[in-house]
């Protein structure tokens, strides 16, 4: 009678033990593809001042995947990272689009841009300058 208890002691140790591998296993995998769904990307958006900076960040980060965003007042550029399983580019164009910015690929909002403060109000003939030179106002 032991021997049987015993036995079946060591068949439930052996089964919790790979249990807790199968788990170990499984968390691994999912860590492995949230870094595979990871990307970022620059791109020119237009804009003048701080309060630009500030809602052209805001409007970036509003989408769904979005972990940063940051845009340079001197380059005219943004710097998103984002979840690529759960938004693309062309969403984040959009966005700061429909917050009255241009992009490169999508022209802002004439309403979002005549709600703006005068600051805001930028030449949509503005060179979206990625080289890290200063655009002339």
């Amino acid at each position: 009678m032991k021997k049987v208890i015993l036995s079946l002691a060591i068949i439930a140790s052996v089964g919790f033990t790979s249990c807790k591998n199968d788990a170990k296993q499984k968390t691994e995998t999912t860590e492995v593809s949230n870094e595979i769904a990871n990307a970022s990307l620059s791109f020119g958006v237009r804009g003048n001042c701080g309060m630009c900076k500030q809602t052209i960040e805001k409007a970036a980060n509003a989408v769904e995947g979005v972990a940063t965003a940051t845009w340079d007042v001197n380059k005219k550029k943004i710097d998103v990272s984002f979840n690529d399983a759960k938004t693309d580019v062309m969403a984040i164009h959009t966005a700061i689009a429909a917050s009255g910015y241009d992009t490169e690929k999508v022209s802002g909002s004439k309403d979002a841009y005549s709600g703006l403060p005068g600051c805001c109000k930028y030449d949509h003939t503005m060179a979206m300058n990625q080289s890290g030179e200063k655009v002339a106002d």
